[in-house]
């Protein structure tokens, strides 16, 4: 019996699960009590993502010894794995009270709580862990990102610098130091470490997250290699359920709608209208909701639109597949992309028979398992669609829906009330801080000096990226005074502040996305630099959906100019505002019953290309 247990062993390290099962199945007949079996074929069915099995398998070994810590953690585990969160906690609980010194089952309740968002104590059991183990890496880079998200990243950075001392090739550990620092706007060692971040890129090092090089190169190249890479690490070994058999043709098209966004979120405020619109005669559509249960008037909203909407935050994603299939969902659309709260294993397993990245994510995926991406001409040139693993819709105007509906409050605002220089040309950006690099700060640093009675209106991420960005327009010579931060608000009233502003300033490489829409909506100009890559052409795009193309510029030279010559010509300026608000309800960027019809002809086109047997191809929507 023992010989044969060995052969098992060694199937199973070498990777040969089938072999391994085999032998340890026959065991099991024959000895059902055989303790180390019993935990091995837990491993082995773990392993093949058979976790209701491998729960089997491991509460036989615990009624014959309920003393071993481990077994409890390896429930835990395959509990996590089927998202039975509290059962996860339950039994890593039971771990450490066998044994208190056990700091996998606290770095393990650590994660759990991670993704329940519950963070400070996800924080509090990744220091017990740390208190047992203190180079235990996996603890101190995932205690380094729940700080981060706390915004505590002075402490997040700690956290992450231990981790690069002990293994400096943790994978994606330089991609999140680098967005850490720029989250708080610390820019010491920007340009030695972008230097470094792209060297370990090319020499195919997983050395950051894809999200963390838009903001940081205009390069798709790069964008694409870095997604290749993560797609690559992350699902490489990952067993694919089933390959999808043929559907038949519906007379209804099935879309599905997968995101962890459906609440107040960006996602939910530009396709809320769209979602309202769409035509229920030709498609029936679905929400599948992996994030928080946030029961807010967005949420409401969104979830009436949908023939079904479902919340699948508890399901794993094997579950979601299976539900998908059973609902025979013809086209998946997946509105996260590489972010956090991404579920990429729901679409590698082939949840619909066409896939489809849309707004999430500005980039391509890397994946062979994304037949689309929703774009348009000048999101992608046509020499950048090399850089791309899926092919293109190209929407006839903008990729971005918008909802013509949006209020605008109607609340008296002035300036004294965001501490606003009465008398001042007020430059802004509501970007998020991450996205201002040193480069786009210097320019406005000389804009300001250019343009004596200005300030420059900034969203308040964080009191530590606020106090930096005073501290670097001190060291290029301008009053910190100069600087004011804006907190966040409700929407309507936040649209309404932007009429309190002069003119927008987009950033590089990473351009204002939702909040250009929303300070076109609101009226207020922005001037973009557009370059390269799908991040940096947003701006662009909008712009030009709405007929101001000419506020679009090539390089930092042309920006800086255009930026000072508006400054400066209050009869220009209020003439492309008065344009601006002219053309909100004649340009399509907020047409939104026609993008939504351009939007399901794309659907339709896609839909009929499957049932001709056809392999993807690009799409040019009329």
């Amino acid at each position: 019996m023992k010989e044969e247990f060995k052969k098992a062993v060694a199937f199973y390290n070498k990777g040969n699960l089938d072999n391994a099962k085999n032998i340890s199945l026959e065991i099991f007949k024959n000895s059902p009590d055989y303790f180390d079996n019993l935990r091995l074929l837990n491993f082995i069915f773990f392993k093949e993502k058979n976790y209701s099995l491998a729960i089997d398998f491991i509460n036989k070994a615990i009624k014959i010894n309920p003393k071993f810590h481990e077994n409890y953690n390896e429930k835990g585990n395959a509990c996590f794995k089927l998202k039975k969160h509290h059962a996860a906690i339950e039994c890593y609980d039971k771990a450490t009270d066998i044994n208190p010194k056990y700091f996998d089952a606290f770095y393990n309740k650590g994660v759990v709580l991670h993704e329940l968002k519950k963070l400070e104590e996800a924080i509090e059991n990744y220091n017990k862990a740390l208190s047992i183990n203190e180079n235990h890496t996996f603890s101190l880079n995932n205690k380094g990102f729940a700080l981060q998200q706390l915004k505590k990243f002075d402490e997040a950075l700690s956290s992450y610098n231990k981790v690069l001392k002990i293994d400096p090739n943790f994978n994606f550990l330089l991609g999140k130091i680098i967005h850490n620092k720029s989250l708080m706007c610390n820019w010491d060692s920007f340009e030695k470490d972008l230097k470094n971040l792209k060297k370990e890129i090319n020499n195919n090092r997983i050395s950051t997250l894809p999200f963390v090089t838009l903001s940081l190169y205009d390069i798709p190249k790069l964008h694409k290699k870095t997604a290749e890479i993560w797609i690559k690490k992350n699902f490489e070994n990952n067993k694919i359920l089933t390959t999808l058999p043929k559907y038949k043709k519906n007379n209804k098209i099935k879309v599905g709608y997968y995101s962890a966004d459906f609440h107040n979120h960006a996602t939910s405020l530009l396709i809320a209208e769209m979602l309202e619109l769409h035509d229920k005669s030709k498609f029936e559509i679905f929400g599948f909701s992996f994030g928080p249960d946030k029961n807010d008037s967005m949420r409401k909203r969104v979830s009436k639109c949908f023939k079904n909407f479902l919340d699948v935050r508890l399901s794993s994603d094997d579950e979601i597949v299976k539900l998908s299939r059973n609902l025979k969902i013809d086209i998946a659309i997946d509105l996260k992309g590489i972010t956090t709260d991404e579920r990429f294993g729901i679409f590698l397993n082939r949840c619909a028979p066409i896939q489809v990245s849309f707004l999430g994510y500005p980039g391509t995926s890397g994946a062979n398992f994304i037949d689309y991406i929703i774009a348009d001409k000048v999101l992608i040139t046509k020499k950048n669609e090399k850089y791309f693993t899926e092919k293109i819709i190209y929407m006839p105007n903008s990729y971005q829906p918008n909802d013509s509906t949006k209020k605008i409050s109607n609340k008296i605002l002035n300036k004294e009330n965001f501490n606003l220089p009465k008398n001042s040309f007020v430059f802004c950006c509501f970007n998020q801080n991450y996205k201002i690099t040193p480069n786009i700060f210097d320019i406005w640093m000389k804009l300001l000096k250019n343009k004596k009675k200005s300030v420059l209106w900034l969203i308040k991420d964080s009191e530590k990226g606020a106090l930096n960005l005073k501290k670097e327009a001190k060291k290029r010579g301008i009053s910190p005074d100069r600087i004011i931060f804006a907190n966040r608000m409700s929407v309507s009233d936040h649209l309404a502040r932007h009429k309190l502003a002069d003119l927008f300033l987009d950033t590089f490489p990473y351009s204002a996305h939702t909040t250009c829409s929303d300070a076109l909506w609101s009226g207020l100009p922005i001037v973009t630099l557009m370059g390269n890559s799908f991040a940096s052409r947003v701006g662009g795009s909008l712009l030009k959906a709405i007929g101001l193309k000419d506020l679009i510029t090539k390089n930092i030279t042309t920006y800086e100019n255009l930026i000072l010559k508006l400054a400066n010509d209050p009869k220009k300026l209020k003439n492309i505002r008065k344009k601006l608000n002219q053309n909100r309800f004649k340009m399509p960027l907020f047409d939104t019953k026609t993008y939504t019809k351009k939007l399901e002809s794309s659907y339709t086109k896609i839909y009929k290309r499957y049932h001709e047997g056809k392999l993807p191809k690009n799409i040019i929507v009329d």
